[in-house]
Formats: structure tokens, sequence, C-alpha cells
């Protein structure tokens, strides 16, 4: 999934989360944490493969135990919620992605350290957002992109 589509569906998980799980909108600072956390996996894993430090493009921003890690996290400050929220989502985009495009056997991504895996597709950022246009994924990001602004409007309707 490409950034923005990561942005919006972190907004729309905190949301939900606020709505629901706390009652109120999401504030400017958990919303700034979400959109943080759903950046975070690729911040950590594409300059590190980047540099040769290791050989995929989803290692240990992509993989569970740090997921874990960071929602035990939670439990010891509250308000990291909304990055761990946008952590999570983005983890689970990019499973839904690879399942979505057909290739099952790269959710071991999700695993690593603990497995090693070949992707069926490790290419560099510019050359993989090429890659993913018109594949059903990319169709994907306009629903969730139509999501966020209903949710959006729906929020500016409710003040």
């Amino acid at each position: 999934m490409w950034p923005w589509g990561h942005l919006a569906s972190a907004y729309l998980v905190y949301a939900a989360y606020a709505r629901f799980g706390r009652g109120h909108r999401p504030t400017a600072a958990a919303t700034l944490a979400g959109a943080v956390g759903s950046q975070a996996p690729d911040l950590v894993d594409k300059p590190l493969a980047m540099l040769g430090l290791v050989d995929l493009y989803q290692t240990a921003g992509h993989s569970l135990p740090v997921l874990v890690v960071g929602f035990v996290a939670i439990f010891v400050r509250r308000e990291w919620t909304p990055f761990w929220l946008g952590w999570a989502s983005h983890l689970l985009l990019d499973a839904f992605h690879m399942l979505l495009n057909g290739r099952p056997q790269d959710l071991l991504f999700l695993a690593w350290p603990a497995v090693e895996h070949t992707p069926a597709v490790d290419l560099p950022p510019i050359a993989f957002f090429l890659q993913y246009r018109w594949t059903p994924s990319f169709y994907v990001e306009f629903v969730v992109w139509g999501l966020l602004a209903s949710v959006l409007v729906a929020d500016d309707a409710s003040r």
C-alpha cells in the first residue's frame, strides 16, 4: 500500500477507536501520533534495506514481535495508543495487500526474524509504486479514501 493509503487507514482505525472506545473525536495530537505510526514500519525498514543492512524491505518494522512490544507499551503509556494503532493498521493493510494480490506466501514477513522468507515481490520503493498501479489493492485505496472522506464529513457535521 502507498504511504497515503496507510495514513488514511490509520486515521480510520484511530477515529473508530476514539469514537466508539473512548467516546470522543480524535484530537490533533492523537491524529499526528497515528500518522507517524502509520509510516513507522516503512521508515524503519526501507532505509535499512537501502543501506544494505537487511536483505528485504519488510523486516523489523513489519514484524509481529515488534508490534507485540508496542501493544505492551500501551499498557505502560496509554497516550501511545494512536501511534501503535497506526503501526498495526500498516501491518494489517500490507498483509491484506499481499492476500488480495495473490501472494499469501509473502505473509511470512510478519514472523521476521523467526522465519526467513523470500518475497515474490521485493522491489525498491519507486519500482514497487510503479508496479502497484492497477492491482486489486490499488483500487482498495480508493475505497479507503472514500471512507475517510465520509468520516471527515460526518465528524464535521457533528460539531
